[in-house]
C-alpha cells in the first residue's frame, strides 16, 4: 500500500492542463479541516496568455480541487481553465 503524501508536498508544483498548457504554480491550498480535504490550489505564476487582464491586480487564483486529474511530477487539470478563457474571448468578440 503507499504511503500517503503530505498535503505540502503539492506547494511548488507546476499546473498543466490536460491538454499540456501550463496554468500556473502551487502557491499554497485550500482546506476544509472539518472534512479534513483539500479544497483548492491557489496558485500563482500564472500563464498571461490563459488569464489575462481578469488577474492582472490579483497575486493568483484558486482553482478548485475537483478540477485536479492527476498528481504525479506535475498536477494534471481539466482543461476548464482553457475553455473559460475561449468563452471569455467569444464574449468579447461579440460585443
Amino acid at each position: 500500500m503507499d504511503e500517503p503524501q503530505e498535503i505540502t508536498s503539492l506547494v511548488g508544483r507546476e499546473v498543466y492542463s490536460n491538454n499540456g498548457v501550463f496554468v500556473g504554480q502551487v502557491e499554497d491550498l485550500r482546506l476544509d479541516l472539518d472534512a479534513e480535504q483539500v479544497t483548492g490550489l491557489a496558485l500563482s505564476e500564472l500563464n498571461g496568455s490563459l488569464f489575462g487582464d481578469r488577474t492582472s491586480d490579483a497575486r493568483g487564483v484558486i482553482i478548485p480541487y475537483r478540477w485536479v486529474r492527476a498528481v504525479g511530477d506535475v498536477i494534471l487539470v481539466n482543461d476548464i481553465v482553457e475553455r473559460s478563457r475561449d468563452q471569455a474571448e467569444e464574449e468579447e468578440s461579440a460585443v
